[in-house]
């Protein structure tokens, strides 16, 4: 079978503080005025990724991965995952604050739920005017100053908020204590987990009157309580892959395509593209495949030579 850069239906996801701009600004099929995620790249369980171009359409990123395992995966990322995707590429649009919260490190996440960790990173797409994040404390914190905080609904009070626009940047390492603020799109790359610690909500209600769960006891031991520096500055040389994140995790590039450029790869490890302005063009193999803004494309890593083209500004993401 010939594998080729591959494209998923989008999982997307209702959120109490989604909105619409899934649709307005990256073309994702929503149905919800409530939409919050869009699932570009997943295995996470009863969220797995199905291939939405070319022969191989309809079948599972699961099946894929246990045809062609080394193909997909590349030798490397085999050698230390097995079978398992582990990363979750995601689209994300808060119309409202999302809650504050943190994930736990693998050897807590394994402990008590059998799952990977979360690390992630956010490449903001798009901000309205004065949004914001929180990312981290204001000053190096402990846990009975974030339990007193808690109980008297002031954490606010203690934990950073950085003002954002587009290109903006943010590693969040495991226990980070975080939230994206209202009126930001953004790509995010993280662990492929689904564990969250949420602590606070703005006492927020769903449709049915009811709170949504927190999680201030289980984050005590998941937290970070010291003060760090989350955001990210690199360089936007044209043309080249200028490195914005390289951790145990993942590396990311920021490539401002003007033109062509060729890739060569050397089959340890799969590519994902996330395509987060303008549009361009990948050849391989004689074929031409063409993406668009808000496009996420997976380049299995038995691909090892192809060339980009177009205007675009590109994350290009592997394990390194």
């Amino acid at each position: 079978m010939k594998l080729y850069p591959l494209q998923f239906e989008p999982i997307l996801k209702e959120r109490i503080w989604g909105g619409t701009k899934l649709n307005t600004f990256l073309n994702k099929p929503i149905t919800s005025n409530i939409t919050g995620e869009s699932w570009e790249i997943s295995t996470v369980e009863n969220d797995v990724s199905v291939v939405a171009n070319g022969s191989l359409k309809g079948k599972s990123l699961n099946e894929l991965i246990n045809e062609f395992p080394e193909a997909v995966l590349g030798t490397k990322v085999y050698d230390q995952f097995g079978k398992q995707f582990p990363l979750l590429f995601k689209y994300l649009d808060a119309r409202e604050d999302l809650s504050i919260q943190l994930h736990p490190n693998d050897e807590l996440a394994k402990k008590r739920h059998n799952s990977f960790g979360k690390t992630e990173m956010w490449y903001v797409m798009q901000a309205d005017t004065d949004a914001r994040l929180i990312v981290g404390f204001k000053e190096k914190s402990s846990p009975e100053e974030y339990i007193k905080n808690s109980n008297n609904k002031t954490l606010l009070t203690i934990l950073d908020t950085k003002k954002v626009k587009q290109g903006d940047v943010f590693m969040l390492d495991t226990g980070t204590i975080h939230a994206i603020g209202a009126g930001i799109v953004i790509a995010e790359i993280q662990q492929t987990s689904d564990i969250t610690y949420r602590v606070y909500d703005f006492d927020r209600v769903d449709a049915n009157g009811k709170t949504r769960e927190l999680h201030i006891d289980l984050a005590l031991k998941a937290l970070n309580y010291e003060k760090i520096q989350a955001q990210r500055f690199y360089s936007k040389t044209e043309n080249i892959a200028n490195e914005l994140v390289n951790c145990n995790y993942f590396t990311t590039n920021f490539i401002p395509l003007d033109g062509n450029i060729e890739i060569h790869k050397n089959q340890t490890s799969f590519t994902v593209y996330m395509c987060v302005e303008g549009d361009f063009k990948l050849t391989f193999d004689n074929e031409s495949y063409s993406y668009k803004k808000g496009d996420t494309v997976l380049i299995p890593a038995a691909i090892t030579d192809f060339q980009l083209s177009g205007k675009a500004s590109i994350l290009e993401i592997y394990i390194s």
